[in-house]
């Protein structure tokens, strides 16, 4: 078994023992999520189990780095970040922060991860290398800070997050190791089955949830392996953009319809299209095994084709992501009139 195997194996293995601890506490303190009128579960659930993911893969981290695995500076801007992001989520799900407050954070977080990058490479566009600049490091923390904010809104329903994380590690990890540039696909791998150790809990139906402290650290993680890929391969950034699709188009189309209609972007809600899917197929599972589907048999290919060269970074974005937006417009995306509308959900 190769390293990468190894720690995705003792990753999986920790946040499965981890998770269940958790979940026995949280049943205990009756630590539970209860159902309202925004929530997509019927029967309360035990919450906080993302703290098994964040507990065992900082731990992971540690020792790659330790054993020369992986570069220290991905570890130490890993470390800093999640440990920032975590701890926010962690006092989110008990007393709901100011959204200043999480902003700031999250802020925090991104210009930590960011400082420990090297300089931003350029980016190629139409077969053009584009120097960003001083733009590049802006953008770059504007994109982690989304992705914080991104998996916190998709983790709706049972094993959705969970899904695109794996999938989004593994294809993103799979690319980074034909590239032959770096060593952080290690990292991704182990993240990966991390991951799968506490979707094991959270598959439909979930016997707990991650909370806010897990699904803003699994965003952390798959912002920071994407640029750290970029940095050794630019290329590939485009292919993690595009492996991320799913999440990244229901997510901003419902955020700028709401905006749009004048609502509270930062109140939540449940207006996003997988949870309006969810509703009309009556249960989760349908849900989160198309969006498994979508990203390893839609996205994947199209990401290879880019990190192969075969197709223009951002031709590809733009090919991945068309039908996406439809998928957002047909399941209504952020529109919360018409979801209600419709009888029955």
């Amino acid at each position: 078994m190769t390293s990468a195997g190894l720690f995705a194996v003792l990753g999986l293995a920790m946040v499965w023992v981890l998770t269940s601890a958790v979940r026995r506490y949280a049943l205990h303190t009756n630590l539970l999520d209860q159902p309202n009128d925004r929530s997509s579960h019927a029967v309360p659930t035990p919450r906080g189990g993302g703290v098994a993911i964040v507990a065992s893969f900082m731990l992971l981290l540690l020792a790659m780095s330790l054993l020369g695995l992986i570069e220290q500076r991905l570890m130490i801007a890993a470390l800093g970040a999640g440990a920032v992001v975590a701890l926010l989520g962690f006092l989110d799900d008990r007393a709901s922060l100011p959204a200043r407050v999480r902003f700031a954070g999250h802020a925090l977080a991104a210009a930590w991860a960011v400082g420990w990058m090297n300089s931003i490479p350029s980016v190629p566009i139409f077969g053009h290398s584009v120097d960003l600049g001083w733009a590049g490091p802006a953008l770059c923390g504007l994109f982690i800070v989304w992705m914080i904010n991104l998996f916190n809104f998709m983790d709706g329903i049972d094993g959705i997050a969970s899904v695109e994380a794996i999938t989004t590690a593994l294809g993103g990890a799979l690319l980074w190791w034909l590239a032959g540039s770096g060593t952080g696909w290690v990292a991704a791998v182990a993240f990966a089955g991390c991951v799968a150790g506490f979707l094991a809990w959270n598959w439909p139906p979930a016997k707990i949830f991650m909370g806010d402290a897990g699904s803003g650290f699994l965003g952390l993680m798959v912002a920071l392996l994407a640029l750290w890929c970029g940095q050794s391969a630019p290329l590939l950034f485009w292919s993690w953009f595009i492996l991320v699709g799913c999440f990244m188009v229901d997510a901003t189309t419902t955020l700028v319809r709401r905006v749009m209609r004048g609502e509270k972007f930062f109140e939540a809600h449940r207006a996003h299209a997988y949870q309006y899917a969810s509703r009309r197929a009556g249960r989760h599972l349908p849900v989160t095994l198309a969006c498994g589907a979508i990203n390893l048999l839609w996205l994947l290919p199209i990401a290879a084709l880019v990190a192969l060269g075969r197709l223009d970074g951002v031709v590809g974005v733009v090919l991945a992501y068309a039908p996406l937006v439809w998928l957002a417009f047909r399941f209504k995306a952020g529109d919360r009139v018409a979801q209600t509308a419709q009888a029955g959900v």
